[in-house]
């Protein structure tokens, strides 16, 4: 068992870097830090991010924070009710001068790509993002456009206002990788940020941030991720979280396949994060509830009781023996 334990992955300079990036966000964003810290996690895990919160808890703030410490092409594409595919990916147009068809990209041919209220633009134009998310590649007129191995989107949505929004079918959620609920500041947090505020230092003016990280450094993070630790209890572990999900009375739609390979990718970046190059049973409970909550729908009965679907996620969780 001592031999489990010893360091395979030498993890010396990505927790130095990490710890830059993280201490640079903190110098922006008061508080948040189990947020930002799922958010590396799933940046890391090579996955795309649902980012959900009221209005004005800083969800765009912390997207753009993040693509902008990041040396990597980021662009924003604010969604709309009159929003159309091709206003996203792109369009052919007929070049009068050399008299052929030429192709002009849209917003989402980048490396990072933030779409800001995802659900306020109607279901063909969310349907325009399933290909890209999925494949990392968009198809216009028979042509097959390759993304870059970095591709990641981040989205957010306000959970709140249901005028003028376009709910996400379960088909576009489960092409995120989690779904990260952004909430309150505490009372201590809030105080320091209107303390910010009256002093005159509001915020960080983003166009200032210098990148800490080089899109090949995190890329070459991302490969450590497929070196880190996981016993084959612990996969077992997590097929059997998986499988509670699928037999539980309180859940009328389980958890996929797909999310078994997210809570293992998960688990092994955030062991990463914690400075560790093995995974624990915590790390698993941990990034769980952020896999499956986008991903599980309640039984009505459930939704009638009042349940919450982290809450129903955790019993679960509860129900299945931790390997020794």
């Amino acid at each position: 068992m001592e031999e489990i334990f010893e360091s395979r992955v030498n993890l010396e300079e990505f927790a130095q870097r990490f710890e830059h990036l993280k201490e640079n966000i903190g110098n922006i964003i008061v508080g948040q830090e189990e947020t930002v810290d799922i958010m590396l996690t799933a940046i890391l895990a090579n996955g795309h991010v649902l980012l959900e919160g009221v209005p004005g808890v800083a969800k765009t703030l912390l997207a753009r924070l993040v693509a902008r410490l990041v040396d990597a092409q980021f662009k924003r594409v604010q969604f709309t009710p009159d929003l159309m595919p091709s206003d996203i990916l792109g369009t052919t147009v007929f070049n009068m001068q050399k008299s052929e068809f030429s192709f002009h990209r849209g917003p989402v041919f980048s490396d990072i790509l933030l779409v800001d209220e995802i659900n306020r633009a109607p279901a063909k134009t969310q349907a325009a993002l399933f290909e890209v998310m999925e494949e990392r590649q968009v198809t216009i007129d028979g042509s097959s456009y390759e993304m870059g191995d970095f591709y990641t989107v981040i989205a957010t949505q306000n959970p709140v206002e249901q005028e003028g929004t376009y709910k996400l079918p379960e088909a576009q959620l489960d092409r995120f990788l989690m779904k990260i609920t952004v909430g309150y500041p505490s009372v201590d947090d809030e105080v320091q940020i209107m303390e910010r505020h009256q002093a005159g230092n509001i915020s960080v003016k983003l166009e200032n941030v210098q990148p800490i990280l080089t899109k090949d450094e995190l890329l070459k993070f991302r490969k450590l991720v497929g070196e880190i630790y996981l016993d084959s209890s612990l996969l077992r572990y997590i097929a059997e979280i998986i499988q509670q999900t699928r037999v539980s009375k309180s859940v009328f739609l389980g958890a996929s396949p797909r999310a078994s390979i997210a809570i293992m990718q998960s688990s092994k970046a955030y062991a990463m994060l914690q400075g560790r190059d093995f995974v624990t049973p915590e790390d698993i409970k941990f990034v769980a509830p952020y896999v499956l909550q986008h991903r599980i729908q309640l039984d009505a009965e459930a939704e009638m009781e009042g349940l919450g679907v982290v809450t129903v996620i955790k019993r679960l969780i509860d129900k299945v023996e931790v390997p020794k």
